[in-house]
């Protein structure tokens, strides 16, 4: 309990509950806490979230050196999907699985990522438009572990690889 007393009442001076410096310490430790529990684990819903598209997905994607029949330049819409991309829904499938709130879903591999030494084939592509109402040019190959599960990620927007190819 808090005593009050007039400079003038004899007796022990007033024993104060807390430091006002600890005080305030205490209070921002708590406000820090509170905002790091929301910011820490933001709700399922909104993880994937991904920005309404104002005019439709409009992707194009030009494919060299894939074989089977799967290079050429094909157009592509999402939302809803169509064009000349011979699979348009599993096409706009495999980028929204790929599609992230705040990140590029046609983002090249991490500079310092540590990669395989693999060879995937001599396939390229090159994707051009706009998704999620962001400007897109990316380009794809399959020179390494990294480069070839990338261009996997985005299967059927990119051919499938061929089967294991024979001497």
């Amino acid at each position: 309990m808090l005593q009050v007393l007039s400079p003038d009442a004899p007796g022990p001076a007033p024993r104060p509950t807390a430091r006002p410096a600890l005080r305030r310490f205490l209070a921002g430790a708590a406000a820090v806490a509170a905002l790091t529990s929301l910011a820490a684990a933001p709700p399922p819903s909104y993880a994937r979230a991904m920005p309404p598209a104002r005019d439709g997905d409009h992707l194009t994607v030009t494919v060299r050196d894939a074989g089977d029949g799967a290079d050429g330049t094909y157009e592509l819409r999402c939302r809803p999907s169509g064009g000349s991309h011979p699979d348009p829904a599993g096409a706009c499938a495999a980028v929204d699985r790929n599609t992230r709130w705040g990140e590029d879903a046609f983002a090249p591999a991490p500079r310092d990522a540590v990669c395989t030494l693999q060879y995937g084939g001599p396939a390229t592509a090159r994707v051009t438009g706009t998704w999620a109402g962001r400007p897109v040019d990316a380009t794809y190959d399959r020179r390494d572990g990294c480069a070839i599960a990338r261009w996997d990620r985005l299967v059927p927007l990119l051919p499938a690889p061929r089967s294991a190819e024979r001497p």
